[in-house]
């Protein structure tokens, strides 16, 4: 049975696209952000390896500041900080507040469990204009230990007063899904473009294009 669905947010629910024009201007290419936001991943997982925390923001400016190293591109600790903060401002991806009305119908409850930390995700979730789907945000720097580790996931289970296996995660990054089952929950995978799930590893049982396809199969599987 499932109680409570966990919507993770950057890429999921929040278009980073619109970002595209700072990395042109600040790292002459566009195509790096992608490529940030895989350094960015990459800084937080090692400190979570090796007991060294490092919260979501002050990985994504480390991750700036390493790109422009990297690419020969002169990057201020100013410049950075610009980018990050329009990390605040995000908006949805089309589909994604016609789902959430929908599964707002539904019993379920709904939480947000992002690694962001917690102001920026109010401000992320209240500039894009769907806070109020939420009956909780839950940002994974309040228990020091980011997605995929499983301590977020059980915070969301404990926020609800759940069993962990009553939760269900949807995101459209593979090593957070794969996050979630291995804490014990259920998964559904966004296959947004670019978005693939790894062929090796936990799998899992919904997979949809995108949040509306994903919401009808919630309906199919998890609504009474």
């Amino acid at each position: 049975m499932t109680r409570v669905i966990a919507f993770d947010v950057n890429e999921s629910l929040l278009d980073l696209s619109v970002l595209d024009e700072a990395f042109e201007v600040l790292l002459g290419s566009a195509a790096l952000r992608e490529q940030w936001f895989r350094q960015m991943l990459q800084i937080t997982f090692v400190g979570g390896l090796t007991g060294d925390y490092v919260d979501y923001s002050t990985a994504q400016h480390a991750a700036l500041l390493m790109l422009g190293e990297r690419h020969g591109r002169t990057v201020s600790a100013a410049d950075a900080a610009g980018v990050v903060e329009r990390m605040s401002s995000l908006p949805a991806h089309p589909e994604v507040v016609g789902a959430l009305q929908r599964l707002r119908t539904s019993p379920l409850k709904m939480v947000a469990l992002t690694n962001s930390v917690g102001p920026v995700a109010e401000a992320q979730l209240a500039n894009s204009g769907i806070r109020g789907y939420f009956d909780a945000v839950i940002s994974a720097d309040s228990v020091k230990q980011l997605k995929p580790l499983p301590d977020p996931y059980r915070a969301a289970a404990k926020t609800f007063g759940v069993d962990i296996s009553e939760v269900r995660l949807v995101a459209a990054h593979w090593w957070d899904t794969w996050g979630a089952l291995a804490a014990g929950c259920k998964a559904a995978f966004i296959a947004r473009p670019g978005m693939v799930l790894s062929p090796i590893g936990r799998r899992p049982d919904i997979i949809g294009a995108d949040l509306a396809d994903v919401v009808d199969q919630i309906f199919e599987v998890d609504v009474a």
